[in-house]
């Protein structure tokens, strides 16, 4: 059974803020076993990749053999249905449509005292995508993740995906085909990370890697940051959904158990203005869970973190949403507009009960790789601009410099930098000559 609150109760606020402090994320103590991993491709490359994919996964590799081949990766994509391979391309023409608005433009232009001033935009050279595998193997990830990146222009695109015992998931390396990847390699862990970020005799490095993983994958990605870039530290899936008692008690109970379906420690949230609605969604998501195949899954973590939280009015429930800041939103009311105009805290917005959250993690078009644990409040979903990078320009003329020179010297005087300013100086010396 889920948590059930009520605003109107004298504990609700503390416990309100003990759901939001719940620590759902996995906490085994990874980060000195990460940190070895790291040492260890570092010093060794191909071979501690290779000794570790065979401890972890069963699989014995070579440098060789680290790489899919194109011939394997076509082997692969043969087995692919038909129907299987329009989905995919639907969802992929779509999301590349969406992403290409996104790219932003350069700019140049001369003020008022002459200097010509402006920026452009540039892709990072290569970035590496981690692919989760074996269960939770998404094809839809590589299509989230390396779209972007290629609409981007990055010149080099690289995924690693482990492989498990060997076998191989078709619609992963058809997504990859479909998405315009360079290189896949069938590794994983943190060991699949260090590679991607200090390269080995086989695996060249990258700038930027994105994608999800578990606990591992998490603390090396941290490990990495500086060297390389990366998009974000994922933590387990959330989606908040606030409805009226105007909609299937059903269709949300299902919308609920789509992300707790992803891990126990997922977290699903009901608000509503309506108690009694509220508790049959909750008793929908009951009666579900006694066919879904993920149903040990999705229990726990309704069980564990799921809530029904009763509210007075919908400004109520977006003043809770803007502290959760959930990582998926859906607004099953009767205005969604209007209530989406005062949910400013969320990694993305579904508007209106026709709209579940599981076609963006598909077909909408927006990129599924979105902030969780209440990083929403900050930060945004992965899109071009995680691959881009924005250069600034300028050219002073001697009257520009002119014009504005005297004022830079002086600062530089007022921070004891006399080299800052007597750059300047020569200059505008040179200018009286």
């Amino acid at each position: 059974m889920p948590h059930f609150l009520n605003s109107t109760d004298a504990d609700f606020e503390a416990r309100f803020v003990e759901l939001l402090s719940m620590k759902r994320e996995d906490s085994p103590e990874v980060d000195d076993i990460v940190a070895g991993i790291i040492a260890d491709v570092r010093a060794r490359g191909d071979a501690a990749v290779i000794e570790l994919t065979s401890k972890f996964d069963r699989l014995d590799l070579t440098p060789e053999t680290l790489r899919y081949t194109p011939d394997e990766i076509e082997a692969e994509c043969a087995k692919v249905s038909d129907e299987d391979r329009a989905a995919l391309q639907l969802a992929a023409d779509r999301i590349r449509a969406y992403h290409a608005r996104q790219m932003p433009e350069d700019q140049q232009w001369t003020d008022e005292a002459g200097a010509e001033l402006g920026w452009r935009w540039s892709a990072v050279s290569a970035a590496g995508l981690y692919v989760p595998g074996g269960l939770a193997s998404y094809p839809s990830s590589v299509l989230m993740n390396a779209i972007p990146a290629k609409v981007a222009r990055v010149e080099r695109l690289a995924i690693t995906v482990p492989t498990p015992d060997g076998i191989a998931n078709p619609l992963v390396l058809l997504a990859a085909r479909i998405a315009g990847v360079d290189e896949v390699y069938r590794i994983g862990g943190a060991q699949a990370i260090a590679a991607l970020a200090y390269g080995t005799d086989t695996i060249a490095p990258v700038d930027k890697i994105t994608g999800p993983g578990n606990a591992f994958v998490a603390a090396a990605k941290r490990r990495v940051f500086g060297k390389v870039g990366i998009d974000m530290i994922a933590g387990p899936s959330e989606i908040l959904v606030i409805a009226d008692s105007d909609n299937d008690p059903d269709w949300l109970a299902l919308d609920l158990m789509s992300q707790a379906e992803h891990d126990e420690s997922a977290q699903s949230l009901l608000i509503t203005t309506d108690e009694a609605f509220g508790r049959r969604v909750a008793a929908a998501v009951d009666a579900r869970l006694e066919t879904l195949e993920r149903r040990e899954i999705a229990g726990a973590s309704w069980r564990d973190f799921g809530a029904v939280i009763t509210v007075a009015d919908l400004d109520e429930a977006a003043a809770l949403s803007n502290r959760i800041a959930p990582e998926h939103l859906e607004l099953c009311v009767a205005d969604a507009d209007a209530l989406s105009d005062k949910c400013v805290h969320a990694g993305a917005i579904f508007l209106g009960q026709w709209t579940p959250e599981a076609i963006g993690d598909y077909v909408g078009g927006p990129n599924h790789v979105l902030p969780t644990a209440r990083s929403a409040r900050f930060s945004s979903g992965l899109s071009v601009m995680d691959f881009l990078k924005r250069t600034t320009l300028a050219r002073m003329t001697p009257a520009a410099l002119s014009t504005i020179g005297a004022a830079a010297e002086t600062l530089a005087i007022s921070e004891s930098l006399e080299a800052h300013g007597l750059s300047v100086r020569a200059r505008l010396d040179a200018l009286n000559d």
